[in-house]
């Protein structure tokens, strides 16, 4: 028994396919023999390519239905709409009186002596 070979391999050399040769009997044909199944390879990834597309399909319908659900006013109003919008926030103001606050104030029910309210900790 020799000892310098690959277990397993004793007396067959390897040949240009890279498979270890059977001598006389090995088949001439092996390294074409990947070609056996080709019809199921090609079956394979025909059908990984067709799944691939439908998946893009139906992600590209999922974000179509997301833009109509979001409101976009560029999109989703005429000129007369955007007009009346910005009208509408132009008209928006904040006051800043110190008699409302004061007003405020006094109506409010809450007690003037707790503490002050720290978010995340525990009283």
């Amino acid at each position: 028994m020799s000892q310098s070979g690959a277990p397993g391999k004793e007396g067959k050399e390897p040949v240009a396919n890279g498979h270890a040769g059977e001598g006389n009997d090995a088949n001439p044909f092996a390294e074409y023999m990947w070609m056996e199944n080709e019809e199921e390879y090609n079956r394979q990834v025909e059908e990984e390519l067709l799944e691939q597309e439908f998946l893009e399909r139906c992600f590209q319908e999922m974000l179509e239905e997301e833009d109509q659900d979001w409101f976009i006013p560029s999109r989703d109003l005429n000129n007369q709409g955007v007009g009346q919008l910005q009208q509408q926030l132009n008209s928006l103001s904040v006051s800043d009186h110190h008699s409302n606050l004061e007003e405020v104030a006094r109506k409010s029910i809450l007690n003037p002596e707790a503490k002050e309210f720290v978010p995340g900790k525990k009283y």
